[in-house]
């Protein structure tokens, strides 16, 4: 089916959705809510994401996971961050802290598949958070059954994605604050940090802490060194992994790294450090596993059901990057 002929059709449909999802307030979500609508979604995106990680390279799952950590900090898990700059939309990939995202093209090419087997359907929204399941998954990681049925928004929020995601330089009461205004507890915080155990991340970010300007007490002297040197001999854009033991593995290293003294960020470190709750709890995800792996899939369940703003208006795009036109 062309293009051209499929949004003929289908522009009264979507227009329906649009409308009735802007008056009825945040969607219900549901595991099974593609079940008769669209049965084949979950394997689709699967399959998608199985096949990037293994032809191209595992570096592309943690990308996505940061897609869908991005998007839902920002007036919820909505799609904002996958939309393109236009006239009308001020694009929330030109944040400062979005300029290193990825993955987008991971995600078109689901929507594509998608929009073939069932056309207007499957929102972008829940792609993503669909493919940041299957990519834990695909590195080692739990899985768990998504809530579905988010719709997309029609718009993008660059000044909060400039002022609202939390700074890796971040102290610990600032983050605290910035994933309980998500209705995230601490807990949820410290599992969630725990998708650090996969990826890098560039010496710009890290390099005040290494040089010991941002807690630099509270480092391992051989650790600093190591990721100083790298950062005089590649500036800036120098990698780092998060983990270096098991970087491409979602395992519990993270937390051992955190005990340590080896948090690679001054927002990893500050969760461990302070003989409190919280200290306990890294030193609990440090020696078991299955814990963490079980908390942190709660935690995603949880931040993939941040909605958006009551009276947003939103729809299920056919295009990742773009809204629809009628």
């Amino acid at each position: 089916m062309s293009p051209s002929r499929s949004s003929t059709w289908l522009a009264p449909m979507i227009l329906c959705v649009l409308l009735a999802s802007t008056a009825n307030g945040e969607p219900h979500l549901s595991a099974s809510y593609y079940d008769t609508t669209c049965p084949s979604a979950q394997h689709i995106v699967q399959s998608v994401m199985a096949s990037k990680v293994a032809a191209d390279d595992q570096a592309i799952a943690p990308a996505i996971i940061r897609l869908f950590f991005h998007d839902c900090f920002i007036n919820g898990c909505d799609g904002s961050v996958l939309l393109d700059k236009t006239p009308s939309i001020d694009s929330e990939k030109d944040a400062e802290p979005n300029d290193s995202l990825r993955g987008f093209d991971v995600i078109d090419e689901i929507k594509s598949q998608l929009e073939h087997s069932c056309p207007a359907t499957v929102s972008c929204a829940d792609i993503l958070t669909l493919a940041s399941r299957d990519a834990v998954a695909l590195l080692g990681g739990p899985t768990w059954n998504v809530q579905l049925g988010r719709k997309d928004s029609r718009g993008a929020d660059k000044d909060a994605a400039e002022s609202d995601l939390p700074s890796p330089h971040a102290n610990l009461t600032d983050l605290i604050g910035r994933f309980a205004e998500h209705g995230l507890d601490a807990k949820d915080m410290v599992a969630l940090s725990g998708a650090h155990t996969v990826g890098t991340v560039r010496c710009l970010h890290y390099k005040d802490r290494v040089d010991g300007g941002e807690s630099g007490a509270d480092i391992d002297p051989a650790f600093a060194k190591i990721r100083r040197e790298m950062c005089q001999a590649g500036g800036d854009d120098a990698m780092a992994p998060f983990d270096e033991q098991t970087p491409m593995r979602f395992d519990n290293a993270y937390y051992k790294d955190l005990v340590a003294r080896r948090g690679l960020l001054t927002s990893d470190q500050e969760l461990y450090g302070c003989d409190g709750p919280l200290d306990n709890l890294v030193e609990k995800y440090s020696k078991d596993g299955e814990a963490f792996a079980r908390d942190f899939a709660k935690a995603m369940v949880k931040m993939g059901n941040i909605p958006p703003p009551p009276g947003m208006p939103v729809e299920v795009r056919l295009k990742c990057s773009m809204v629809n036109t009628y």
